[in-house]
């Protein structure tokens, strides 16, 4: 019960505060049903024998008054609505399931979303883009950077270096591509506050760039606990589309979780949140070819009595969806060891990078 009414206060404060986002610069200063209306319209192209659906406002059962609805929640086209669930569209539009799961099956129809070869996955694969961290020899060890169309998450105990590397990615992104950038904004999503606009302001100098215009193209959010944190990337989708994001940094994913969900009772309901958030981050990646970086947290296995007992949280959930997953640990001085333990393509490997006043480097 306490659970569910946290949730309503936290669903209440959001949607009080539309922008829940602030740039780094000012972080550094301080239901009505309408189905069946609309069923039978026909669509505007024709392509042979079948129509051929090429906006929202032609899907069946959906009317003026629910398209408005969509696209104020930033579901205006047909791709969107094909990778949403029944109980979202639900809960934003007010229609019932099976209509829903009408307007969905009618969505991924008009997209033909199904089985295409492998060739067409290699050229479509060539557009994805990838950002510098900053240090050449980890560059090489995923493959050239932090990949777009992908979640690269990093674990590793406090003082690693893991929240040092997302701040120096918020840099690199806006860099042009040609220089190892994305070439767009950044969101910034902080769970433990420790989001460091003087810290930034520091990588940002070192490259010689203007620490007011960069700040202000990093968009950070501070999540109070792990509703607001989902509530937080579900109404992420519009300021990705307003204001070119290009990386979406979560600092950390696990943290608002861990402290929410506490013992084995609650750890079923924990995963399936977790699950749920982390595939829409997935899904941002891939449908608006952004990157995805996310720290994780750790804990010491008792049971592990020789080698090295640090595990990070989150359990098969997070490890079978993250696609790069690195682990790194303090070594002398400013050096840390960073190991890629999961990737799709990468052989595993082991390298060290060194953390500076400039930032990321070799």
């Amino acid at each position: 019960m306490a659970k569910h009414a946290a949730k309503e206060v936290t669903e209440t404060m959001v949607n009080e505060n539309e922008n829940n986002f602030q740039t780094g610069a000012q972080a550094m200063e301080s239901p009505v049903m309408e189905i069946g209306t609309a069923a039978a319209k026909e669509t505007t192209q024709v392509k042979g024998k079948k129509s051929v659906i090429t906006s929202i406002d032609e899907l069946p059962g959906i009317g003026p008054s629910i398209a408005a609805k969509l696209r104020e929640a930033g579901y205006d086209k047909l791709d969107t609505l094909a990778y949403c669930l029944p109980s979202e569209l639900q809960e934003i539009s007010g229609v019932g399931e099976g209509s829903a799961v009408k307007v969905i099956n009618a969505a991924r129809d008009a997209l033909e979303l199904g089985f295409e070869t492998g060739a067409d996955v290699l050229e479509r694969r060539k557009l994805i883009d990838k950002a510098t961290t900053g240090s050449l020899e980890l560059d090489n060890l995923i493959g050239g950077g932090i990949e777009t169309q992908a979640i690269t998450e990093i674990f590793g105990k406090f003082g690693s270096g893991k929240s040092q590397i997302g701040f120096q990615l918020c840099v690199n992104a806006q860099l042009p591509k040609e220089q190892g950038g994305l070439g767009g904004s950044v969101a910034f999503i902080d769970t433990e506050s420790t989001f460091r606009p003087e810290r930034i302001s520091q990588m940002i100098e070192a490259k010689g760039l203007d620490p007011a215009t960069v700040l202000q193209n990093i968009h950070v959010a501070k999540a109070l606990n792990s509703d607001h944190q989902m509530l937080l990337v579900e109404k992420l989708e519009p300021m990705i589309k307003e204001k070119n994001i290009r990386l979406i940094v979560v600092d950390s994913l696990t943290a608002a979780f861990r402290a929410d969900y506490i013992g084995r009772g609650e750890l079923a309901e924990r995963q399936q949140k977790l699950n749920k958030h982390i595939h829409l981050l997935l899904r941002y990646a891939d449908q608006y070819n952004l990157a995805v970086y996310v720290t994780n947290q750790v804990m010491d296995r008792p049971d592990i009595l020789f080698g090295d007992p640090t595990t990070p949280i989150g359990g098969h959930v997070l490890a079978h969806t993250s696609t790069y997953r690195l682990y790194v640990r303090r070594s002398k001085e400013d050096r840390r060891i960073v190991k890629l333990v999961d990737s799709p393509n990468m052989p595993d490997g082991e390298v060290v990078f060194r953390v500076t006043p400039e930032g990321i480097t070799d």
